[in-house]
């Protein structure tokens, strides 16, 4: 079989490829960026393992964490024959090209194994979040037609058994901590190598690869139809414009401890991107603060991926830390050092003044930031959600360089990011190569590429190829091209008085304060804007210990005159950002967050806006009983 080409080699870093604009009365409605890789005409991602053992079969692409805490390298050779014996065992128990296989883990190495023997199996794989309800699991199961599905433990085996009388296709479910991958593999044993090139051979860039259910903020989740060919756009792009994450300029080979779920599409193309661009990779199945600090110290990753709720928590950490030890003051001249520095980074060059003074905190604060982050970090790519000027510009002042992106389940992950050598900070960077972005008349943005879905499972709704993608997201382009997210459409908020405001600015400013958890922005048909905010847990405990109220129930420091004016002070600077007519009036405290498990969160973070609007009906109501200056 014939190898699929490599993706693209690196461009000049200096030289991106330069956008095509269309400008209409003066404003910029439409950006294009011509692609640097070319579709492949033939195979699928499923040959992905088996071309990298033929081109470097000693090169490690993969690392697995042991029972002591050391990481083994697993090489390019070692994988292919692993996805070879994995999907034998999927073909002796029956599995037949396009049937749809369901995968409910945290991110593992067997989710990475399981994934590439389904393609190379001629499957096609269906992420279930490992948090799913019951409800939500059977939903993506049934919906999907899988006849096979893998958990990771027990109680994610009961959650599915439970539900195997409303299952009549599902024919399988195996279990990875009882050793059900070793089975396949025994399962298999007895069929030769050939069959797997056979099944292999049948797939082509457009058969389908994954069904990836979008989590949604109301509703039933869609299954995105994600082809092989959309993820080759996608990924080889990716690796084309950002080479030196990918392809490391530095001593220190390329590799990233992926943390983030595997069922989400952003890091499902990260995993695919490094194997396609043969970057080591390695995975953290736990994201709780001790494990993954742990892990991270152990692989030492040269790069991250992201959403901003993580780096907004590094950096409220870290603060509360420098405070705990009487260098609170301290680590706040270091940030507004950084963030000036960073900002540097769009082309201004920092004066001798600013070099001094972040010199003088690289050993005491930045120095210490890499460190928690395993001390080789060099790239973080953020998404999922707005990152914010303040954020990227601190990590770029303290010597991590922040690629943000934007996309969707159906572009396959990023359809803009930050070009190379020419950062805009607040924004989300150009098109990806072969992307193209417009912006509504009503301001929605659309995109356009080879990356974007051949539609929804079992709807016959699609995008017909030429045609452009609605997102349901606000944005503009400035003159340069760069793309800026102010909102979603559906969540513009209409006050009583015709205003119209964008919520995001505002709640994505709060949350960065190292004592709000959540913010959710209230005001459409109303006269003034409000908000409900939830208290970050670290950031409580640390308040708690320096205001001396450890022992105050939750329910009363809520209404707390001194937490309260710390978060006034914190609402008062976010409203720095807004007109008088869209900033935040009033605010309620609440005592419990916003979670995935209570309905207010989506698995990727969202706010679901109207389950909080319904569960806090009393609260929004009580913002609005006292008329306040409009």
């Amino acid at each position: 079989m014939e190898a699929l080409p490599h993706p693209a080699d690196p461009v000049d870093p200096a030289e991106p490829v330069e956008p095509v604009k269309t400008v209409l009365d003066g404003v910029v409605r439409e950006v294009r960026v011509p692609a640097l890789a070319g579709p492949p005409v033939s195979g699928s991602l499923g040959d992905i393992p088996f071309d990298n053992a033929r081109q470097a079969p000693g090169e490690a692409v993969l690392a697995r964490k042991q029972r002591d805490g050391t990481w083994r390298d697993v090489t390019a050779a070692e994988f292919a024959a692993e996805v070879t014996a994995v999907a034998k065992g999927l073909i002796a128990e029956g599995l037949r090209e396009g049937d749809r296989l369901a995968i409910m883990a945290r991110t593992t190495y067997e989710w990475t194994l399981l994934d590439f023997a389904a393609w190379a199996a001629g499957l096609v794989t269906v992420p279930v979040y490992p948090t799913s309800s019951a409800l939500q699991a059977r939903w993506i199961i049934h919906d999907s037609g899988a006849v096979a599905c893998a958990v990771e433990d027990t109680a994610q085996a009961r959650i599915i058994s439970a539900e195997r009388g409303n299952l009549p296709w599902l024919a399988h479910l195996w279990e990875f901590d009882t050793g059900a991958l070793a089975r396949l593999v025994k399962a298999g044993e007895h069929l030769p190598d050939r069959v797997v090139h056979a099944r292999r051979s049948t797939r082509t860039p457009g058969s389908v690869a994954t069904l990836i259910y979008t989590s949604g903020t109301t509703g039933r989740p869609k299954g995105c139809v994600i082809t092989h060919a959309n993820f080759f756009a996608e990924v080889d792009n990716s690796v084309a414009l950002l080479h030196p994450v990918f392809r490391s300029v530095s001593k220190d080979p390329a590799s990233t401890l992926l943390f983030l779920p595997l069922s989400h599409v952003f890091g499902r193309m990260v995993a695919v991107g490094c194997m396609r661009a043969r970057v080591k990779l390695a995975h953290a199945p736990s994201i709780s603060t001790e494990d993954l600090l742990a892990d991270l110290a152990g692989f030492r990753p040269t790069f991250l991926l992201a959403i901003p709720y993580v780096l907004e928590k590094v950096y409220n950490t870290a603060r509360a830390t420098a405070e705990k030890m009487g260098r609170g003051a301290s680590f706040d001249r270091a940030a507004r050092i950084a963030r000036s520095y960073g900002e540097t980074a769009e082309g201004r060059r920092p004066g001798p003044g600013l070099r001094a003074a972040r010199a003088l905190y690289e050993p005491l604060v930045y120095r210490r930031i890499r460190a928690a982050l395993g001390g080789r970090v060099r790239y973080i790519l953020s998404g999922g959600s707005p990152l914010g000027r303040r954020l990227a510009a601190f990590y770029t002042g303290a010597g991590i360089e922040v690629f943000e992106g934007y996309g969707l389940t159906e572009t396959t992950g990023a359809s803009t990011v930050t070009p190379p050598l020419r950062p805009r900070l607040g924004t989300v960077g150009w098109p990806l190569p072969g992307t193209a972005v417009r912006i509504a008349d009503d301001g929605e943005v659309l995109l356009g590429g080879r990356h974007v879905f051949a539609g929804y499972w079992n709807s016959g709704q699609g995008v017909p190829p030429g045609s452009w993608l609605p997102t349901g997201d606000i944005g503009e382009l400035d003159a340069d091209g760069y793309l800026t997210i102010t909102g979603r459409k559906k969540d513009l908020i209409i006050t009583s008085g015709g205003k119209n405001v964008a919520p995001a600015p505002l709640e994505d400013w709060l949350r960065a304060h190292p004592l709000v958890g959540q913010c959710m922005v209230i005001g459409d048909n109303r006269p003034y804007i409000t908000a409900l905010i939830t208290l970050e847990p670290d950031g409580l405990l640390h308040w708690r210990q320096m205001h001396k109220k450890q022992g105050v129930p939750i329910s009363t420091l809520v209404h707390d005159e001194e937490l309260r004016a710390d978060l006034q002070r914190a609402v008062d600077e976010a409203n720095r950002l807004v007109s008088r007519a869209e900033s935040i009036r009033s605010f309620v405290v609440l005592p419990g967050d916003f979670t995935e498990a209570r309905g207010h969160l989506t698995p990727s973070l969202k706010l679901k806006r109207g389950a909080i609007a319904r569960d806090y009906a009393r609260q929004i109501e009580e913002l609005y009983r006292t008329p306040r200056e409009r």
